[in-house]
């Protein structure tokens, strides 16, 4: 059986929150990524997990796997590539967005998505 593959819109994960993370969003992102590899590590999420990155955001961590949790630059759109990722992806996936059309898209090809408090909970641990 595969394992269900957590699949992060960063860019709607980071910007739920109000932390300031629109002046440095390199930085934002390099401390999100970082905290989803501690919380793998920790046993509080599954591998694998595959974070997608956009824009500016891209600057904050390099593309690649470490500790089960792979970064993946969004070419354009990161719905985009997102909603490519979850379409293409074999085994069951679920999605971290609270953005409704990208949602929607997911659904379609047979993703389960949760909101943005679904993953920061885990992460807040």
């Amino acid at each position: 059986m595969l394992s269900s593959m957590l699949l992060i819109d960063a860019a709607n994960v980071v910007g739920s929150r109000p932390t300031g993370w629109w002046r440095d969003r390199a930085g934002a992102a390099r401390s999100f990524v970082q905290r989803a590899r501690d919380a793998t590590a920790a046993g509080q999420l599954s591998e694998p997990v595959v974070i997608v990155l956009e824009g500016q955001a891209r600057r904050g961590a390099t593309e690649g796997t470490i500790g089960g949790v792979e970064v993946v630059h969004a070419a354009g759109e990161g719905d985009d590539t997102l909603a490519a990722i979850a379409a293409s992806c074999p085994g069951p996936v679920t999605l971290v967005t609270a953005d409704r059309g990208l949602g929607e898209r997911a659904r379609r090809v047979g993703a389960d998505v949760v909101g943005p408090r679904w993953l920061l909970d885990r992460l807040d641990d």
